[in-house]
């Protein structure tokens, strides 16, 4: 195996009517009297994947006060909706009922 001399990255064979050549995608090439290389890859198969837990909080909690239950936090992230000038959307989600809403403050 052979590696680009302005890369670094691996070679990779093509074939030419005279002769043999390895390439690289930044266009590097070399002649080479070395057969052509067969790469091959395996994956060994280690049995099924076990979702343990598909309760995984990814929003970060807040101090905000549900309107539905009156639970005291929620999950909260924003989006753009209106104009670039103007302020975001906050959206809410109760950490205990799941009720959503949001603010336009």
């Amino acid at each position: 195996m052979q590696f680009c001399q302005k890369c670094g990255a691996i070679l990779v064979p093509k074939k030419m009517e005279k002769g043999k050549l390895q390439s690289c995608s930044c266009g590097y090439k070399i002649k080479t009297k070395q057969p052509n290389l067969v790469l091959n890859e395996r994956v060994a198969k280690k049995g099924k994947i076990e979702v343990i837990s598909q309760n995984i909080e990814i929003s970060p909690k807040i101090k905000e006060e549900c309107p539905e239950c009156g639970n005291k936090m929620a999950y909260y992230w924003t989006l753009q909706t209106r104009a670039g000038d103007e302020a975001e959307t906050r959206f809410f989600e109760c950490t205990k009922c799941h009720h959503r809403w949001r603010s336009y403050k």
